[in-house]
């Protein structure tokens, strides 16, 4: 008979066993996750107060900004407190919270760049029904069905996680309770719970995907019809900060979760799972306001510069 016992505490081996090491790692990941939210939470409030950013395209980016905040903390602090203490340590019921809105938040961060990249494609496509298209009912109605979506699909999963028991070792080679070495340490056939996580992953992460890349091919072939140089530039602007963004996001969540494990290390995992919960949140502030004239100057006027430059 297996082992099974109930257990109230896992161990994450995290980053490194050297406690040296550990210390340069805990302020690296501190800064960048303080930038992170500090970025994310400008985006938010520039959009809120700036009234020439009422627009859906910056709608749509602040509900990002506040589920790229919520997403980096959902494992970001836990990791920077066990590296400060060297514990190491979550608890049970804390590491199955994680694994729930750490997978809900990434699966909700598809659908809504998905939503975004439609967005995008009215714009480009058909300019002159933008508008009526892409109303406030629509767009509050897309950001809605993004998060009921993502808690849909990872909620079931989540309570089926919750009821296998933990077999002997309660040790995870890892920084947070990712999927894959939570698994190793299940009891019982769970052969049925990986098919179900990789039938979700396919559906979540590439069936966005090729909504998004049909929708951006799309677009390019749209703007490379476009007859004037200054016009096409103009049109390709305004995709090229999504288009960076979508590019790192899937591409670490696709290294993390899609490539067989025979050909993954623990560096290599911990290197990608910091890219996808801290780089990107971090990148993201700076590649929609460094690219954005409009963004760059609503942060001018809340920093009390007067514009020097009239609005297209």
């Amino acid at each position: 008979m297996e082992n099974q016992t109930k257990t109230d505490e896992i161990l994450l081996l995290g980053f490194t066993e050297s406690h040296q090491p550990e210390m340069f790692l805990f302020v690296l990941c501190l800064v960048m996750y303080l930038m992170a939210i500090s970025g994310n939470v400008l985006i938010v409030i520039i959009t809120l107060v700036d009234l020439h950013l009422r627009t859906p395209m910056y709608y749509f980016l602040r509900n990002y900004a506040i589920l790229e905040i919520g997403y980096t903390s959902a494992v970001i602090p836990k990791a920077l407190i066990n590296l400060a203490s060297g514990k190491k340590t979550i608890s049970y019921a804390g590491c199955i919270s994680q694994l729930f809105f750490y997978f809900f938040l990434g699966t909700t961060d598809f659908f809504l760049l998905t939503v975004m990249s439609f967005d995008r494609y009215v714009a480009i496509c058909n300019p002159l029904r933008y508008a009526t298209i892409m109303n406030q009912w629509v767009c509050t109605w897309m950001v809605l069905i993004s998060w009921i979506a993502g808690f849909i699909l990872i909620f079931g999963q989540t309570i089926c996680f919750a009821q296998f028991p933990i077999c002997g070792s309660n040790i995870i080679d890892h920084f947070f309770c990712d999927s894959k070495p939570l698994m190793k340490l299940l009891c019982g056939d769970t052969r049925l719970l990986k098919l179900v996580g990789f039938i979700l992953s396919i559906f979540s992460l590439l069936g966005t995907l090729a909504i998004t890349t049909i929708s951006y091919m799309i677009i390019i072939s749209t703007i490379l019809r476009i007859p004037t140089a200054a016009g096409r530039k103009k049109a390709f602007s305004t995709c090229a900060s999504h288009i960076i963004v979508v590019s790192i996001t899937y591409g670490s969540c696709i290294s993390m979760y899609l490539i067989p494990e025979e050909s993954e290390g623990k560096n290599f995992n911990n290197a990608v799972a910091v890219l996808n919960n801290v780089v990107c949140p971090l990148m993201t502030p700076f590649v929609y306001t460094l690219r954005n004239k409009q963004v760059k100057d609503a942060l001018k006027d809340a920093l009390g510069c007067k514009r020097i430059t009239h609005k297209i």
